[in-house]
């Protein structure tokens, strides 16, 4: 008994042990009954069920918010909002690749929600490994923040200036290019597999990956080139590796079951990208202003965080109001 309460009361990364098991506890805990018992079924999700599946995920995500408040302080609780608040924010550029990405490879609506449920999984271990590798480098090197905060910076202005309408060019685009030319993809998909056995050129029978399975893996490749961005801009509000973990998870749990519904509105919120930007640089800044103003209260960062991102959904919505969606791709063209 006493090994067990000095392990789960153990230090891990600046957190008791069992905060960290509570966490993953509770996230797998929420999978298991996402893909258990609310879609045991392949089914087509509407917008109805993607709304109340994703407030369900942000309920909880701010429920842990006051459970972070009450174990960690409040200025962590605020932290936790901030970095949750960012990283979902970010995260609808994601949602609109994800879309793209599906249509290019003209995935039924009824099989996207296994690849979006089998992403997570991915994003729970390649976000692990990206914060902890960053925690480990700012704890050896406290100077990479001030590079994190010039890279922040050069982001934001960059997408200040980007276009609205660009749109990613899947067909010519090198990751798609390398993933076809070594893996053996079906032409047809095979309902909801990811994998089918069939015979090759020569007749043998050789495993293959189905385009279902390619779309899980570049929707992999995408979230890895998005946390490039939010991972440091949450180490940018706290280095509190339990808090940039938690916001990132929560956030991107709410943003995929919402995902449904937000796809066929996201041209609906183009201007919100600048409010994005603007996000970036007033993050990467207070890295800098520390050293001249001291440290920004917790309860300042997240009031301009809140304040820039609302102000971006509110232009976006009066400046769009009326516009039709975009026709949308025809799956037979796709592949």
């Amino acid at each position: 008994m006493t090994a067990l309460y000095a392990f789960l009361f153990a230090d891990f990364l600046g957190t008791a042990t069992w905060l960290w098991l509570a966490f993953f506890a509770l996230v797998f805990a929420l999978l298991a009954f996402d893909l258990g018992v609310l879609h045991r079924d392949n089914h087509e999700i509407g917008v109805k069920e993607s709304l109340l599946l994703s407030a369900g995920y942000i309920g909880v995500g701010l429920l842990f918010a006051v459970w972070v408040w009450l174990h960690k302080g409040g200025d962590a609780g605020l932290d936790y909002l901030t970095g949750f608040l960012i990283e979902k924010s970010l995260s609808m550029d994601n949602v609109f690749v994800m879309a793209v990405i599906f249509g290019f490879l003209a995935i039924p609506r009824q099989y996207q929600h296994k690849v979006l449920f089998w992403g997570i999984l991915g994003v729970i271990v390649l976000r692990a490994l990206m914060i902890g590798l960053g925690a480990a480098l700012i704890h050896q090197f406290s100077w990479i923040l001030y590079v994190c905060g010039g890279f922040l910076v050069l982001t934001g202005v960059r997408m200040l200036f980007a276009r609205l309408d660009e749109t990613p060019d899947l067909a010519n685009n090198p990751m798609v290019r390398f993933l076809r030319s070594h893996l053996r993809i079906t032409e047809q998909l095979h309902e909801q597999r990811f994998f089918v056995r069939q015979a090759d050129a020569s007749g043998r029978p050789v495993l293959w990956v189905t385009p279902l399975f390619l779309a899980l893996l570049l929707i992999e490749c995408a979230d890895l080139v998005f946390a490039v961005d939010s991972v440091p801009a949450i180490f940018a509000i706290t280095q509190d590796p339990f808090i940039v973990y938690t916001s990132n998870i929560f956030a991107i749990l709410g943003l995929r079951a919402l995902y449904f519904a937000l796809a066929a509105l996201i041209h609906r919120f183009v201007y919100l990208k600048y409010a994005l930007a603007l996000v970036l640089v007033f993050i990467g800044a207070k890295i800098f202003l520390v050293g001249i103003v001291g440290k920004l209260p917790a309860a300042f960062s997240l009031g301009v965080t809140l304040t820039l991102l609302v102000g971006g959904v509110v232009v976006s919505l009066w400046k769009t109001r009326g516009q039709p969606a975009p026709a949308a791709q025809d799956p037979g063209t796709a592949r």
